[in-house]
Order: C-alpha cells, then sequence, then structure tokens
C-alpha cells in the first residue's frame, strides 16, 4: 500500500480523548467516583516540532520536561505550564503516560534529551531527502511516525521515488 504525504501526516492532527480513573483523579478519596460520570480529556500527539522545542525550553530543567509536555498535548482543557504544575504527580504522570502512548513514544521525559539530539536532525534530513518533504512537513510528524518511516526506508519499503514508480 502506498501512502500520500497527508496520509502520513494525517496521525499528527488526530485527537485522543483519554479516561482519568478516578483514583488517578483524586487518589485520596480511594475508588469512588464522584457520580459525574467519567473524567475525560482531550489530547494530541506531540509533533516532532514540540518536542524540539520542549527540549529546547527545558533544557536546563529535566523536571521542566514533563510539565512542558502535557501542557502542550492538552487540547480540552487546555492548562497553562503553571496550571500543570499544580496538578498532583500521579496525575501528571498519568497523561504523560497517555501523551507518550499517542505520539508513539515510549520514553519518559528525562529520556527525551537523547531523542532529540543529532539523530532526530539526521531522520529528519533523511526523510525530507527519501520523501521530497519540506522542513515544515517534517516538523509536523511526531516522534512515533518518524520512527515509522525511518523503519520503512530500512526495509526498502519507503522511498518516495520507489512508491511512485
Amino acid at each position: 500500500m502506498t501512502l500520500t504525504t497527508d496520509e502520513l501526516l494525517l496521525g499528527g492532527t488526530a485527537t485522543h480523548t483519554v479516561e482519568i480513573p478516578p483514583e488517578v483523579l483524586r487518589p485520596a478519596d480511594g475508588a469512588e467516583a464522584d457520580g459525574d460520570g467519567p473524567a475525560q480529556v482531550v489530547l494530541r500527539p506531540l509533533l516532532l516540532a514540540d518536542v524540539q522545542r520542549i527540549h529546547q525550553a527545558a533544557h536546563e530543567s529535566r523536571d521542566l520536561t514533563s510539565v512542558l509536555m502535557v501542557q502542550q498535548a492538552l487540547v480540552e482543557p487546555t492548562a497553562s505550564i503553571e496550571e500543570v504544575n499544580r496538578m498532583h504527580a500521579g496525575l501528571v504522570e498519568f497523561l504523560l503516560h497517555e501523551v507518550n502512548r499517542i505520539s508513539g513514544l515510549a520514553l519518559g521525559g528525562d529520556e527525551l534529551e537523547e531523542v532529540v539530539q543529532a539523530p532526530l536532525a539526521r531522520a529528519c534530513f533523511v526523510l525530507a531527502r527519501e520523501f521530497g518533504w519540506t522542513p515544515d512537513e517534517c516538523a509536523r510528524l511526531t516522534v512515533g511516525q518518524v520512527l515509522l518511516y525511518l523503519e520503512l526506508l530500512g526495509r526498502g519499503e519507503g522511498s518516495w521515488s520507489n512508491a511512485t514508480s
């Protein structure tokens, strides 16, 4: 199956409704539900540009990395950095896990720095060259998408010239 650039970039625009278990939302209350139905948030996957921006902003504070990842991914409700900082640690950890999952990241916030170093820049260069993408198109990819397309290229299955021939 040959994909178009639009199909490849589609995953970065999706949003995901995530249900927060009552014991995560209010751990002191145990598993008691408040009767208002399940608590939900809407998250979006982090794009490569988000990850690079987060890395730059949090360069001197690893603790800030997780907060920025959650803050950038929250679509509904939106939250400021200060508001995410005021959330309890268990909730931020739960949301960070979900952000990583929908973004195709199997990393914790502390491992993010390793991902955005020179190998990621080289990966974007390879994808731009092989698929004819602009830097802006590469920046809209999630890290998970970048890894998938690199794997396809490594197997000889993803070259744009092969796909269009």
